[in-house]
């Protein structure tokens, strides 16, 4: 019997996958970060306050705070990825589709409706996400082992990255005056990618036949017995059942014990703080809503296009600083595919200076350079630690990032340490998944990745539904004359006959004269920068640790 060559073989096939298996990342993660700039139009608008915001945002989190997440990871390495990713992407896209439902008024147009349906929408779309975020990386691991995985990984991220993105820069483009029609437009995301998953589903059973046809030929060469090969077989399928000793192994491994918590502690203090990035820029350093007339970048008659394109060409750059110099043999040949990549995008960029000038002054487009600089850094990130290693020592590096850029957006007023803040958070956003993840890969064993993953994405939502909740809450709290006097506004203004949307617009002006008052994040913030001093203090002792059970987290993952 002949060996045949696998799918995963083949390179153009891998990036394939890669595109297909990641658009779930980029919709769901689109889908998690859209209301980021929605939460100053869903009060005006909905009556939703910031503290509501962010109890719809904090209990997305909640089914996996209880163990959603190891359920469906124990589900992965049972089920495998089809049947799991099917499953819980279909469930996600259940939540997103009911959370569009209760933003139409379909279940009742009151406040309490409302809000009780889009936080049901919220916990079933939640319930989803990290399991889905979990088969991706499985998946990955899967076509990519052995070949460019910690570049895999990076771009994977880097499709979660540009949803993220995108939605922050064109959610309020899609709204208009009305939260609704950008709710429904992130839904109608997830339900495309889920059928870009079924198209994949078509190459990953191509994959186990063709693994499982091999495996009998290296049997038949090896003359041994096909009942001895079905012996071997079910021996095989037992040692990956699942076993809860497997699970008390991996909670009592120190290395795997301080990279869970270091993940706890890192995204604690970056996603719940993209929800509030564009109201932070807006109220404190007096950043724009809404982009002037003209400023606009049209496409088809559509900003939101516009925009998207504008985003689109940034990603297909990162890829290309990565990708490019990475293909070429000679090193001569890698600086000038690096050089004329840098040129062409530099000539560009001084095209469109005068429009990219007036974005840096709105607050959803400045607020989208957190998952810009992801877009931009993480492949390349990826890519050295797959040449280099050095993973704990980047994670050192990209937790210091973190409290410069919470420190320099809480405690100071400058708007030019605002933005070096900003992008220190996007550089170490990129610095610390490209450096984490694949290191999880060498602490754990394969047959065992789908627990482990999910097993920090349960510790990790912890942090999160914590931050995304508390935030909110903390801003409700020190901002009372605030709250208060933009609910009278606006009961005042809806009882004129005004629309929501029409309030939301009023409310603005009102606060540009200085009517109404803006809100103070200073201690909101400021209280995230704990969270990066916990952060520099695990990868400190994930690398004493890896120095001691020797997993190699500091040396090349190719190499």
């Amino acid at each position: 019997m002949q060996r045949q060559k696998l799918l995963n073989e083949s390179k153009a096939v891998r990036w394939l996958v890669l595109v297909l298996v990641s658009s779930l990342m980029f919709s769901t993660y689109y889908f998690q970060d859209f209301f980021s700039p929605l939460r100053d139009l869903m009060e005006s608008d909905l009556g939703i306050n910031s503290e509501e915001f962010g109890r719809i945002i904090g209990l997305t989190t909640i089914a996996n705070m209880f163990g959603m997440i190891i359920i469906g990871g124990i589900i992965l390495d049972k089920w495998g990825i089809r049947l799991a990713g099917l499953a819980f992407g279909g469930l996600a896209t259940l939540g997103a589709a009911i959370t569009a439902l209760a933003s139409m008024g379909v279940f009742g147009d009151d406040k309490s409706t409302v809000l009780t349906f889009m936080i049901i929408g919220r916990i079933l779309f939640g319930s989803g996400l990290e399991v889905v975020c979990v088969v991706a990386t499985r998946t990955i691991v899967k076509w990519f082992k052995g070949y460019e995985l910690a570049l895999a990984m990076a771009i994977n991220m880097g499709f979660g990255r540009l949803g993220s993105a995108l939605a922050i820069a064109i959610s309020l483009d899609i709204a208009g005056l009305k939260v609704s029609p950008a709710v429904v437009f992130a839904a109608a995301l997830i339900g495309i990618s889920l059928i870009f998953f079924v198209i994949y589903m078509f190459f990953d059973i191509k994959l186990d036949k063709q693994v499982k046809a091999n495996k009998a030929a290296d049997l038949a060469r090896k003359d041994v017995e096909l009942a001895a090969g079905a012996v071997m077989e079910k021996e095989e399928a037992a040692d990956e059942d699942f076993k809860f000793a497997d699970l008390v192994k991996l909670v009592t491994n120190k290395s795997f014990i301080y990279i869970a918590l270091l993940c706890v502690a890192f995204y604690s203090a970056v996603f719940p703080f993209i929800q509030y990035a564009p109201d932070l820029l807006v109220n404190k350093f007096g950043f724009s809503y809404y982009l002037p007339e003209g400023a606009a970048v049209v496409v088809a008659g559509s900003e939101a296009l516009g925009s998207s394109l504008v985003y689109v060409i940034i990603f297909i750059f990162a890829l290309s600083v990565t990708l490019i110099p990475n293909g070429m043999k000679t090193t001569s040949g890698k600086r000038l595919s690096l050089i004329t990549i840098l040129a062409v995008f530099a000539v560009i960029v001084y095209l469109v200076r005068d429009t990219l000038g007036i974005w840096l002054h709105n607050g959803p487009k400045t607020a989208s350079l957190i998952p810009l600089g992801t877009i931009i850094f993480t492949p390349i990130f990826g890519s050295y630690v797959d040449r280099k290693g050095k993973a704990a020592s980047l994670m050192i590096l990209g937790s210091l990032l973190l409290i410069f850029a919470h420190l320099s957006l809480s405690i100071f007023q400058s708007k030019f340490l605002a933005y070096g803040g900003l992008l220190s958070l996007g550089i170490a956003f990129s610095l610390v998944p490209a450096a984490m993840w694949p290191s999880v890969a060498k602490i754990v064993p394969e047959n065992r990745l789908g627990t482990a993953y999910a097993t920090m994405f349960t510790v990790q939502n912890w942090g999160l539904g914590a931050f995304f909740w508390g935030i909110g809450a903390l801003l409700y709290k020190v901002n009372p004359a605030v709250v208060s006097a933009i609910a009278e506004t606006r009961e005042r203004l809806l009882a004129t006959g005004l629309t929501g949307g029409e309030v939301a617009d009023q409310i603005k002006v009102l606060q540009l004269e200085g009517t109404l008052p803006y809100y103070d994040y200073t201690w909101p913030i400021l209280m995230l920068v704990v969270c990066g001093v916990i952060s520099i203090f695990l990868a400190f002792k994930l690398r004493q640790a890896d120095k001691e059970q020797g997993y190699g987290l500091e040396l090349p993952s190719n190499g």
